[in-house]
């Protein structure tokens, strides 16, 4: 299994364990992820999302997979759809990003209600230099973050984003000498408050219409793939 879950303290955990691929992330893994979520949301309204390896949280899409990818697989794209059905389940999400977060592993980050960053974080969306875009979310979800400015930074202009200027524009909090600690005692405050109102101020908070952004996303993706494959 390249997912590792359990109930932590009441707490959902779910650490990803792919370590000679640096987490990247392929069809397995990704279902693997799906069922632990689905799984974990019947017995906890908080998840915490992380590495099982803190020097690298996720280096998102396996190449090798990717590389096989038609227009059809743009089109239905599963790490949009998985990452989507976190991002909107009404269980509170915790990312702990250790290290680096890129393409994919960064849209996961994304879609996490909230980000504990440690010292070795980084974020970076370099799908252009590949001549895609950042499909599973990442167009979509940086913008409302951080703003049209340094999402163009970072999607057009290949930028990173470090673990301090995360903490500075925030993006995520500050996880100290221990992330996971940190994450832990966010997840304690979580579990304490009301379940109803948990939910409903995470409903309200993400009202924000994504449904035509992600379908352009997908859309796009699926052109840019039949260019590749034309």
């Amino acid at each position: 299994m390249s997912i590792q879950s359990e109930i932590l303290n009441g707490v959902g955990l779910i650490s990803l364990d792919r370590p000679e691929k640096a987490n990247a992330y392929n069809k397995a893994l990704l279902g693997d992820l799906r069922t632990a979520f689905a799984s974990l949301t019947e017995r906890s309204g908080v998840i915490i999302i992380r590495s099982a390896h803190p020097r690298f949280f996720c280096a998102g899409a396996d190449l090798d997979e990717m590389r096989e990818a038609t227009p059809e697989d743009a089109k239905n794209l599963l790490s949009q759809a998985v990452f989507t059905e976190i991002a909107r389940n009404p269980a509170v999400t915790i990312a702990v990003v250790d290290g680096p977060a890129i393409a994919g592993g960064c849209e996961l980050a994304l879609a996490c209600d909230l980000r504990v960053i440690g010292a070795g974080a980084v974020f970076r969306l370099p799908e252009i230099s590949l001549g895609i875009i950042p499909a599973a979310g990442g167009c979509t979800r940086l913008t409302p973050l951080l703003g049209a400015s340094i999402s163009k930074q970072v999607i057009l202009g290949g930028g990173s984003i470090s673990a301090d200027e995360a903490v500075r524009w925030g993006l995520g909090v500050d996880g100290g000498p221990d992330p996971m600690v940190t994450a832990s005692a966010w997840a304690e405050r979580l579990l304490s408050a009301s379940p109803d109102a948990r939910r409903s101020a995470k409903r309200i908070i993400d009202q924000a219409a994504e449904d035509r952004s992600l379908r352009d996303e997908r859309e796009t993706q699926a052109q840019l793939y039949a260019k590749r494959h034309s």
